[in-house]
């Protein structure tokens, strides 16, 4: 899969002073663990010896499936022979790099502590894994094909792929169509349905060119964004018996299931990308994997339900720990509080599996992201958050909890931390912060707003000189995604705010 990966770095500003108090962090559940390298599955030095025994030298992606046979099938994109020298996609000697725009490997390994050990391959010719799904090669045509997700039904597997129009700058693609293909032989022989597909826009933005599959309760779900990395995840279901057939699907449009595709709310606010979805018994809930672009990050969401409300993200993989980072798929064999998942790096280009630990903090879904700025490693705010006006992060233990809190401060005009979360239409929710001021602060407030800026809810008050709790409830009406808002307007003097462990959750 030929991509460019982006970190992005923070700057730097000055932070306010005030004292500090110790307090329970409110926190998104599930809590993964720091995440461990248990071993390369893929390229030279691999467990799986994967250039001699199947022609694969480098890789990426690594989908995960259960073939309802006791194997698990996995898909890969973009692959190369023993002419690949790297870094990335596609360098190498042209004449025996050995392209191949996507592989299917098995694997029936069910201790995952030492790794994944990959048994077989769909092959053209012995100790050759072959292309499964075929492709033009064509730049600004169709580049190449690569499967994002598959999923089996009785003896029948199903894989999505996304045919790549040409690839852009760092984090972007352009897909021509997303679609289905299908094999009844276990993989070794695909047919690409030519009615199941999702023609992607003159715009490039149509919601389901990559997703995830999963079942529940008769219905295959379908998780779907945008090519490229900075969408938001949307959701749609078909029963079983139906994947193949288009005009069958229902899309969640934050209240009922509509037919029609352009009614799709989001369910969760990205830059989502490289999506895994699947159900986990330990915690009772619904997991979702992916990589955070404008974090640098893999993140993981929980919810019980798969049209949400879906918790703030929470870090499992740093970029910092692991540079370029990309597609994680979560094993569906992983058990009680042991996640394992697969996950690629653009250098060395192949693919690894990881490990982490989950716990639930037992508090409410908090869907705010970050919500008491530990994450934050500068003095500037970085995604999820934005800042409007003049202030920044403390970084000395002078939160509400832990060691960081945002703030802002300045004489006159309005300045906020924001930041957008996404919500089920029609609903009640709670948004409440920790909030300490100057004493000549006159005019602090708390809110939510929509994307178009009109406001939904506010609270407004004067002077916190103490860390001190402030609430307002609202009802998201119509809107699938808001804006909350905290901070304060200044009328001549130098005024400042601090604000700590952010919550927005649902009420009954």
């Amino acid at each position: 899969m030929r991509k460019r990966w982006l970190l992005l770095v923070p700057a730097l500003i000055g932070a306010a002073l005030v004292p500090a108090d110790q307090s329970p962090s409110a926190q998104a559940a599930p809590v993964p663990s720091p995440a461990e390298r248990v071993a390369k599955l893929t390229g030279p030095e691999s467990i799986n010896d994967t250039e001699a025994r199947f022609g694969l030298k480098a890789t990426d992606l690594g989908i995960l499936w259960d073939n309802g046979s006791g194997e698990i099938l996995t898909a890969f994109g973009d692959s190369y022979g023993s002419g690949w020298t790297g870094p990335g996609g596609g360098t190498g000697d042209q004449a025996t790099i050995d392209w191949r725009c996507n592989l299917l490997l098995r694997s029936k390994d069910r201790n995952l502590a030492d790794g994944m050990t990959l048994d077989s391959a769909a092959e053209d010719r012995p100790g050759h894994a072959k292309q499964f799904l075929d492709c033009k090669k064509v730049d600004r045509d169709e580049h190449t094909v690569i499967p994002t997700a598959g999923i089996s039904v009785g003896k029948r597997q199903y894989v999505q792929y996304m045919s790549v129009n040409y690839w852009g700058p760092a984090g972007s693609w352009f897909t021509n169509s997303s679609g289905f293909a299908y094999s009844d032989d276990n993989g070794e022989t695909w047919t690409k349905d030519p009615d199941a597909r999702w023609q992607n826009t003159t715009a490039w933005d149509d919601n389901f060119q990559m997703v995830a599959l999963t079942r529940d309760n008769g219905y295959v779900y379908m998780i779907g964004t945008p090519n490229g990395r900075f969408g938001n995840a949307h959701v749609a279901r078909v029963p079983e018996k139906l994947v193949l057939e288009k005009k069958a699907w229902r899309y969640w449009d934050g209240r009922t299931w509509s037919p029609q595709e352009s009614a799709a709310a989001p369910i969760a606010v990205g830059p989502i990308s490289e999506v895994s979805v699947q159900y986990n018994a330990y915690l009772g809930k619904w997991l979702m994997m992916y990589l955070d672009e404008s974090r640098a990050s893999v993140v993981l969401r929980s919810a019980k339900s798969l049209t949400g409300p879906w918790s703030g993200e929470q870090v499992v993989v740093k970029g910092t720990d692991y540079p370029g980072l990309y597609g994680t798929f979560m094993h569906p064999w992983s058990s009680g509080p042991d996640l394992y998942f697969t996950m690629s790096q653009w250098d060395p280009y192949n693919v690894f599996l990881m490990h982490t630990k989950l716990t639930d903090d037992g508090q409410v879904t908090n869907l705010v992201t970050d919500p008491g700025f530990e994450a934050q490693t500068g003095s500037t705010p970085t995604a999820p958050w934005q800042l409007s006006g003049r202030g920044g992060i403390d970084r000395t233990n002078l939160g509400h909890s832990g060691a960081n809190n945002a703030y802002v401060r300045d004489s006159i005009g309005t300045h906020q931390l924001q930041q957008t979360v996404a919500v089920r239409p029609n609903h009640r929710y709670r948004l409440s912060a920790w909030m300490r001021t100057a004493e000549n602060n006159s005019e602090t407030m708390l809110g939510v707003r929509t994307l178009r800026g009109k406001t939904i809810a506010q609270e407004t008050g004067g002077a916190h000189p103490a860390y001190t709790k402030v609430s307002v409830d609202f009802d998201s009406g119509r809107e699938s995604l808001v804006q909350l808002y905290g901070g304060f307007f200044g009328h001549g003097q130098d005024v400042w705010l601090q604000l700590d462990d952010v919550v927005v959750e649902e009420i009954r």
